[in-house]
């Protein structure tokens, strides 16, 4: 982004706000639209910028649901024919088919920042964006300035952009994205429906709050995510259903391999969320911010050997190292 021309965004909820606002702070002109009125009034009165109509943007975001989002980018290319034009949403498959048969597909570059909160505008941060991964998926008619232009974005939200292909990115996020509300919303349907929830509530505690956290977002956004990415959602419904069987069948065989399968079960478990947990980023930071997950204070290193399989102790030694060599690699792919 040159800087010299202003930045519209259309939609202002947690991402749009939240871009605004770090745009803000740098010091560019940000124009804000929404279809409801009062959402850009409130993001106005948090500093995400001006209300006002805007006639020539460098660059267009479009930060809107995914069942909105293909008519808002295609309206967004036709009414500022000298602008950049990307987008926010979490499926990029269908989109970028669509803007590929519209006749301004040059000036668009499809994103995704791997970045949120259940909360909506109320929740919306400047440093959101921090060290967070952004999919990039260009078409390949993509103008090279349409694909600096964005990548100029990123940089000064201080994301790391990572190029994927619009396909592979709905396979992955609907992996490790989508599926994870749709299990959060299915344990919370299953034990809330039962007729002794009134009391089983009381007992709730640090496992149900995390992992039932996602089924507090936005029903009208998980349901257009879940339709537009349907197919490769249900492949991942599938798949678990294939481990919750398997823990299952263990469980109700009372001879010793039952115990044994529920065992190697949890432990493949453990030791997989144990890697994930431990990646390193620039100067050996941890990519996934689970320094309390692995280091818990007056826990000591015992503890963490018995949780997370000596990981905790791994992830001090990779980091130390990290830093004292300067390490300046590259964020590793968080999709």
């Amino acid at each position: 982004m040159s800087g010299d021309r202003p930045v519209l965004v259309i939609g202002c909820g947690l991402i749009g706000t939240s871009l605004a606002l770090a745009l803000t702070e740098q010091g560019r002109t940000v124009h804000l639209a929404d279809a409801v009125p009062s959402n850009v009034e409130l993001a106005v009165s948090r500093g995400a910028g001006s209300a006002d109509s805007v006639d020539d943007p460098e660059l267009v975001v479009v930060a809107v649901p995914p069942s909105v989002v293909a008519d808002v980018t295609l309206k967004a290319l036709a009414d500022h024919p000298e602008a950049v034009v990307t987008d926010v949403t979490s499926v990029k498959t269908e989109l970028i088919d669509t803007v590929e048969r519209s006749a301004n597909a040059e000036r668009f570059v499809g994103g995704h920042p791997m970045a949120g909160k259940t909360q909506s505008i109320e929740g919306a941060t400047a440093d959101l964006f921090k060290g967070a991964t952004w999919c990039v998926c260009p078409l390949p008619t993509a103008k090279e300035e349409a694909v600096r232009n964005v990548l100029g974005m990123i940089a000064a939200l201080d994301a790391e952009p990572y190029f994927i292909d619009a396909h592979e990115h709905d396979g992955h996020v609907a992996g490790v994205s989508h599926l994870p509300f749709v299990l959060s919303a299915a344990m919370v349907n299953a034990v809330s429906g039962d007729p002794a929830w009134r009391d089983m509530r009381t007992l709730t505690s640090s496992g149900f709050r995390d992992t039932s956290r996602l089924a507090a977002g936005s029903p009208t956004m998980h349901r257009d995510i879940a339709i537009t990415n349907r197919e490769a959602v249900t492949r991942w419904i599938d798949a678990t259903i294939a481990q919750l069987q398997k823990a299952q069948a263990a469980m109700t065989q009372h001879d010793t391999t039952g115990p044994e399968e529920l065992l190697a079960f949890f432990t493949q478990a453990r030791d997989a969320r144990a890697e994930w947990a431990t990646q390193t980023g620039r100067e050996g930071e941890l990519v996934q911010n689970t320094e309390m997950d692995l280091v818990k204070e007056g826990f000591g290193d015992q503890m963490g050997r018995m949780l997370l399989g000596g990981f905790s102790k791994k992830r001090r030694s990779i980091a130390q190292a990290g830093r004292s060599s300067g390490n300046d690699r590259q964020n590793p792919n968080r999709s």
